[in-house]
């Protein structure tokens, strides 16, 4: 035990040196940082008038009186900003707009059979309040309904507000879009953390530091070393990125927003341990996986194309998590479930929307800890064999006969 403790550490600490590693976490702080500021950020540039006219004074041109004088009822809709109705010309306006008295003006007119709304602005790329427009072809449509003699009851019935919404045909706890979003952040963690694996054993076994170390310790300490002290590396920069979110959440984001966004996610306390738990197994899957080919290569170039099939694997796996996740019913979600390669993606997010059962979780986990164990010895055997190879790279025929060997 204290041989893996050695190798775990030396391994964390050459992954957390590396110029790579600093600079990838710093990039990705910087990038969460942004990203969480991105609802301020996006305030700076917004051609979004709502948001721009919040408090400011709009005035409304009538000059062929289409409206009837009823214009006025805009103050009463809470548009979050004040309309003033007076005719003006588009030169009366436009002086208005530079001397600050009003922030926009609109000019509405008769084109043929259609209303014609010329919205003026300082802002060459600002269109018109979607609301305010809706408003004036509302009051538009109802008073021209009201003069063919029908009331305003009647007139609600005919120009009715139209809303759509969206329903599975089961319950589904959480917002589908955050889970996504959360499981392409536990895949691209556990990708990246177990691709570490198999490229610090190549660089090793080209640095030659690999013929030292099997001289001192066995190499199932040393793989079982290298997988810990990688994934502690990675857990330790996963810690500091959620730190980083956390605390730009709190600085950045409206309250009430966040409240929403934390609320949508459904994350509990249980499924933030699950997620964690799975997050492991999953990690340790996939690294005894790279362990294996970072073990056939002797070159760092080869190393790519050796992970493929791995990488391939993986991507098969997140994406059969992907799919249930959009329709989480089904033969599809039964596999998932309980597939080692997909389960670690998929089944806290089953949890999450109340669609796993407590007989599910403990059988998917069984499942996955019964393959980590398969696939484990199975690379411990083959690093054992191949790990003193120099040559080219071992293709499947050469690892099954390392395997055999005893």
């Amino acid at each position: 035990m204290r041989d893996i403790i050695t190798v775990a550490k030396f391994t964390m600490k050459e992954m957390m040196r590396r110029k790579s590693f600093i600079i990838t976490t710093i990039i990705i702080m910087i990038v969460i940082v942004i990203g969480f500021n991105g609802p301020n950020i996006a305030k700076l540039f917004s051609n979004d008038n709502g948001e721009m006219l919040q408090g400011e004074k709009v005035l409304i041109s009538d000059n062929e009186n289409l409206y009837e004088g009823k214009l006025n009822e805009l103050n009463q809709n809470d548009l979050e900003y004040k309309i003033e109705i007076e005719n003006s010309t588009a030169d009366e306006i436009k002086s208005k707009i530079q001397n600050n008295e009003i922030k926009a003006g609109i000019i509405i007119e008769k084109q043929g059979n259609d209303i014609l709304f010329r919205y003026i602005v300082n802002d060459t790329m600002a269109t018109m309040p979607e609301n305010l427009n809706k408003e004036l072809q509302k009051l538009y449509t109802t008073n021209q309904i009201e003069k063919l003699g029908l009331n305003e009851q009647k007139a609600k019935e005919i120009l009715p507000e139209f809303q759509t919404s969206t329903e599975q045909t089961e319950e589904v706890k959480g917002n589908t879009v955050v889970i996504m979003i959360i499981s392409i952040l536990l895949f691209y963690a556990i990708y990246f953390c177990a691709y570490q694996v198999s490229s610090s054993i190549t660089t090793e076994k080209t640095s030659k530091i690999m013929e030292t170390l099997v001289t001192s310790t066995s190499p199932k300490t040393i793989v079982v070393g290298k997988t810990l002290g990688i994934g502690t590396g990675g857990l330790i920069q996963m810690l500091i990125l959620v730190l980083t979110a956390v605390i730009s959440a709190k600085l950045f984001l409206d309250p009430a927003l966040l409240e929403i966004v934390l609320a949508s996610t459904q994350v509990t306390p249980f499924v933030g341990v699950l997620m964690f738990v799975f997050f492991i197994l999953g990690y340790f899957l996939f690294a005894t996986l790279y362990a294996v080919t970072g073990s056939t290569v002797s070159k760092p170039e080869d190393i790519q194309a050796a992970n493929t099939p791995v990488m391939l694997l993986t991507i098969v796996g997140f994406y059969i998590g992907q799919a249930v996740i959009q329709t989480p019913s089904g033969s599809l979600a039964t596999f998932g479930t309980y597939f080692p390669l997909s389960s670690p993606f998929l089944m806290p997010f089953r949890v999450m929307m109340g669609l796993a059962t407590t007989q599910e979780i403990i059988l998917s986990l069984v499942i996955l800890v019964v393959s980590i164990a398969v696939i484990a010895h199975i690379a411990i055997k083959i690093y054992s064999n191949a790990i003193l190879n120099y040559g080219t790279k071992l293709n499947i025929k050469n690892l099954i006969k390392m395997y055999k060997t005893k």
